[in-house]
């Protein structure tokens, strides 16, 4: 039987879950939130708020005021989208197609009917999930992506369904920033905790 290997990267604690859950959730969220919603001390979460921001997955922003004062810093998730991209995100987007690119070069690969962009999503996601503890296999033809063994199937229940959440979205955000037709879509109901299986979906394009 596979051992799961420890999770690791951006959710390698509870408690950076519960903190990316929240800017999900929600963005332009203050430490003084974090703290409120979650219970830790703000160094705690801003120490957690930066190994999220150095792994390309929150961003931070001076609030506007319009008022005197000190403007605090907002935290949201690196969505991928325009106005939530992470510098972080779009280099390892960058170098996962680039390695991508290389290994095709060497190994005898027969080229997917997915298309390059396609491609080169998943030469990101595939990169994410190996540094957050995932050992993925993809399947082109039925897009899922096999987890198991899932390193969070030793959880809590009740908090699988929240690192499931998190984890999609992150998943999507790597889609989105990567730019192509692939959008994360759900993941599977296990049959056994150890199963982990997210289904992708190819999304139409306008003509």
């Amino acid at each position: 039987m596979a051992i799961a290997r420890p999770a690791c990267g951006p959710i390698s604690t509870f408690s950076r879950v519960q903190i990316l859950h929240l800017v999900q959730s929600r963005s332009e969220r203050t430490i003084g939130e974090l703290c409120d919603a979650t219970g830790l001390h703000a160094n705690t979460v801003r120490e957690h708020l930066q190994r999220l921001i150095e792994g390309g997955y929150v961003i931070a922003a001076s609030e506007h005021r319009t008022t005197r004062g000190r403007p605090r810093t907002l935290y949201s998730a690196a969505t991928g989208a325009p106005d939530a991209s992470s510098a972080v995100a779009r280099d390892k987007v960058t170098a996962a197609a680039r390695r991508g690119d290389i290994m095709r070069r060497i190994l005898p690969v027969e080229a997917s009917a997915l298309g390059t962009d396609a491609t080169y999503q998943l030469d990101a996601l595939i990169e994410h999930l190996e540094e957050s503890g995932f050992e993925p296999v993809i399947d082109d033809d039925q897009l899922t992506v096999d987890l198991t063994p899932c390193p969070h199937a030793a959880a809590r229940p009740e908090d699988r369904p929240v690192l499931c959440r998190v984890h999609l979205s992150l998943m999507q955000g790597v889609l989105t920033e990567a730019g192509g037709p692939l959008v994360a879509e759900s993941v599977l109901a296990p049959e056994v905790p150890q199963e982990c299986t997210v289904q992708l979906r190819l999304m139409e394009v306008a003509a």
